[in-house]
């Protein structure tokens, strides 16, 4: 057990003060959050205002065209052929054609530019000009567009759970978003951590220090403290992205806040002096969409989804990291370990796949058996844990999680004590067989 440890210590403590792990630590949060400011800051201010000129031969559309924050319509009163030979020495960025006959032939409408057009702008003159020749026909028929929208109902129903604790509220939007998140990270640690587990035994038995350590510490706790030093490299450095990516969130989130309420309460006292209500802005008659979020949020059982993320996360990884040591083990270089990869990482795919199909059903025959089975599990049963899983189906799993990984464990050290010293022999899988089975 001793050196168990000892391995431990070494494989965690090289990891961690490696100058790659304290940077990618330290930028990780970092490049998360600017990416998304960098998203939210070109969404806001990296439009140009563009104008457009309209002419309507039908005048119907007078002043049905409003200003947005990007776009400005001016009205023409030229013929086409005018308003065409003068568009190119206009700053306009586009011209907007409608034809007299355009209620009964709607598709001659015609827009005019220097160049392609963007979706954006194409649809907004498409919705207006489909608005007013609707309420146009409507009108014919006898029906206005106030009684259409007065028919237009919008259902927006709480969910409630019913358990021996009484009702509780709960909301399948929130269950949906964790349990993707938590599936997520699990399949990209397996994959990121327990190639490192590979390629590290790799390198080791490439450069024949393996040899020297063998004299002192068996095969099995080598390979056993590699994984699990690996395990705890990866689950500190989740736990420091967490932190780092959550205080920086905050801030990030404060200031915004701050700024929209100054913008906000500028509105608000400009339209008071106008006397209109304030409804639609913030901290106006309408909800507060960050407390709905963490309303939901608070409505899922978050200590039990931590805990049980916290073992499908180790046990996930322990499993697939001891199957990623045999093949380091198995092969003298990185080239030849692809032909046993794909056996190992088919089942992770299959399951992150399978995730999809289990969000629509978490309760599901397909939800309940990936759920089981210990290659699929920790994905699975971490999708439907925000929605509500029975005590007895997440203890099964986690049983046969453990008894799963301890299967793994045990093949994997029988490949492990033979390959760990083969050199310059092209392996096969008759050939690993073979090694299971030696005495």
């Amino acid at each position: 057990m001793r050196n168990i440890f000892l391995v431990i210590r070494r494989e965690y403590l090289v990891r961690v003060k490696k100058k790659s792990f304290l940077v990618m630590t330290v930028l990780g949060p970092l490049l998360f959050v600017a990416f998304y400011g960098t998203v939210f800051w070109a969404a806001v201010s990296s439009v140009d205002i563009k104008t457009v000129q309209v002419l309507d031969e039908s005048g119907l559309f007078r002043n049905k065209f409003k200003d947005s924050e990007t776009l400005k319509f001016e009205s023409t009163n030229t013929s086409i052929d005018s308003a065409k030979a003068a568009f190119p020495n206009s700053d306009a960025n586009a011209l907007v054609y409608i034809p007299a006959n355009v209620i009964q032939s709607p598709k001659s409408v015609r827009i005019y530019a220097a160049k392609n057009v963007s979706l954006e702008l194409k649809s907004e003159i498409e919705k207006v000009i489909e608005k007013e020749i609707e309420d146009i026909k409507l009108a014919e028929a006898g029906i206005t567009h106030k009684i259409l929208e007065d028919s237009r109902v919008n259902v927006n129903s709480e969910t409630i759970s019913l358990s021996e604790e009484g009702e509780k509220t709960s909301s399948s939007g929130a269950a949906t978003v964790i349990g993707g998140i938590c599936a997520f990270l699990i399949y990209m640690s397996v994959f990121i951590y327990g190639t490192q587990v590979m390629r590290g035994i790799t390198e080791e038995k490439t450069s024949r220090i393996v040899e020297v350590i063998i004299s002192s510490v068996k095969p099995f706790q080598l390979m056993l403290g590699k994984i699990i030093g690996v395990a705890l490299v990866g689950l500190t450095q989740f736990v420091l992205w967490i932190l780092l990516t959550t205080a920086l969130t905050s801030a990030t989130s404060a200031v915004i806040a701050s700024k929209m309420s100054k913008e906000s309460a500028q509105i608000e006292q400009e339209m008071k002096k106008a006397q209109m209500p304030n409804q639609g802005l913030p901290g106006g008659n309408v909800d507060n969409p960050v407390a709905e979020v963490l309303g939901a949020v608070s409505s899922l059982n978050l200590p039990l989804i931590i805990g049980c993320f916290l073992f499908y996360y180790l046990g996930g990884y322990l499993l697939y990291s001891a199957l990623f040591g045999a093949v380091g083990a198995a092969v003298d270089n990185d080239a030849d370990t692809q032909q046993f990869m794909l056996p190992i990482t088919l089942p992770i795919i299959f399951s992150f796949v399978f995730a999809q199909f289990v969000l629509r059903d978490p309760d599901g025959t397909l939800a309940f058996w990936t759920s089981i089975i210990p290659f699929t599990s920790p994905i699975i049963m971490m999708v439907r844990i925000p929605f509500g899983v029975p005590a007895w189906e997440i203890a099964l799993s986690m049983v046969l999680l453990v008894l799963g990984f301890m299967g793994t464990t045990w093949v994997a050290a029988r490949i492990y004590r033979v390959g760990i010293l083969m050199y310059g022999k092209k392996v096969s899988y008759k050939e690993l067989v073979k090694w299971i089975f030696y005495k």
